[in-house]
């Protein structure tokens, strides 16, 4: 064994530090532990060894012919070195947050599944959407059976939704289109019809108003055989996509619900302490639905209804959404929720 070698080899091994990020973090900790020449000498050869093996990627034969040690003595100086505290290996990624949010969204809102997008995007739409997308066609056959609501986050979704073979899917409505120009394309007939193009499938129309003139003929309309049946098959469907409406102060649901929100329902909606809107239908911090005088001219499937199928999943992001996803969260009626991290952290510390 040698022992008389002088230290300088050791020491002149030690190279630079490694700019490089990955997946294992590595941090060599130069302590000063004792003033003994020994002892001093003997610290310098552990951060020699271990800057060697962890920064500068040598075998431990490589170290050994370097500084003159046997290959077994690098070995124990390396364990040395990891029981005195001086080379610390932490595994990390970006993911890790994201997959600890989707962990507690699960276990604090009791969902079948959550999907959370990692924030560190300029685009957190298209980021939200590619993950739905690719989450939904997890979920889904070449039989799947799909309803979706409206809104820009699910025209966000079919927008990134991966081509699949599905030739015997349909997708249905589940709640009536807006009645005007959509240049967005996020109303549900235009939703529906490209994401039937999407799966390879087809689909199927509700060709009424979201919101009818008045209650009678909105019960009228309700009994109607192609009505009927559309809502019935949305649902029974096996994934059901909505989006989530945030209410402001004033009572005001977004662009969505803007045309048909009057004076009066605005009052009702402050009254009723709504903060968010799903199927067109009001709910207040606590997820109770908070009914208005537009609940009875909508033409949409009954939002309790979500509970009953297998995969229904909200996706939304943005902080104007956290107390609207909060709440709806708190329904008991989605299984499933598609995010961003940002906007994941802040409905789990959200406090109404």
């Amino acid at each position: 064994m040698i022992t008389n070698r002088p230290f300088s080899l050791a020491v002149s091994a030690i190279m630079r530090l490694s700019n490089d990020v990955t997946a294992r973090s590595i941090s060599i900790k130069d302590e000063r532990m004792s003033t003994s020449d020994s002892s001093r000498e003997h610290l310098q050869l552990l951060l020699a060894v271990a800057r060697m093996a962890y920064e500068d990627d040598l075998t431990q034969q490589e170290i050994a012919g370097r500084i003159g040690y046997s290959r077994p003595t690098v070995s124990r100086l390396l364990a040395e070195a990891r029981e005195r505290g001086i080379v610390r290996v932490t595994i990390s990624h970006p993911l890790e947050q994201a997959l600890e949010c989707e962990t507690q969204l699960q276990r604090r809102f009791g969902l079948r599944h959550a999907a959370v997008a990692i924030s560190d995007t300029t685009r957190t739409a298209e980021a939200v959407g590619r993950l739905a997308g690719q989450t939904i066609a997890g979920w889904g056959g070449p039989r799947a059976m799909l309803a979706l609501s409206n809104g820009s986050s699910l025209a966000a979704v079919v927008d990134a939704m991966p081509q699949q073979r599905w030739p015997s899917s349909c997708v249905t409505q589940m709640i009536g289109s807006l009645g005007r120009v959509d240049q967005q394309m996020a109303d549900s007939p235009e939703l529906c019809r490209r994401m039937a193009e999407r799966l390879g499938g087809i689909h199927r129309p509700l060709p009424v108003p979201l919101v009818l003139s008045s209650a009678a003929v909105a019960a009228s309309v309700r009994h109607e055989e192609v009505v009927l049946t559309t809502l019935e098959l949305a649902a029974r469907s096996d994934i059901a996509v909505c989006g989530v409406g945030a209410v402001r102060q004033d009572g005001g649901s977004g662009a969505i619900l803007a045309p048909f929100m009057t004076a009066e329902i605005e009052d009702e909606v402050i009254r009723g302490g709504a903060v968010a809107h799903i199927c067109g239908h009001h709910f207040d911090a606590a997820g109770r639905h908070v009914r208005t005088s537009l609940c009875e001219r909508l033409i949409t499937m009954a939002p309790e209804r979500l509970g009953d199928i297998p995969w229904s999943v909200v996706v939304a992001w943005g902080p104007e959404k956290v107390p609207a996803l909060h709440a709806v969260l708190r329904t008991g009626f989605l299984s499933s929720i598609v995010t961003d991290e940002r906007t994941a952290r802040a409905v789990l510390s959200y406090q109404p």
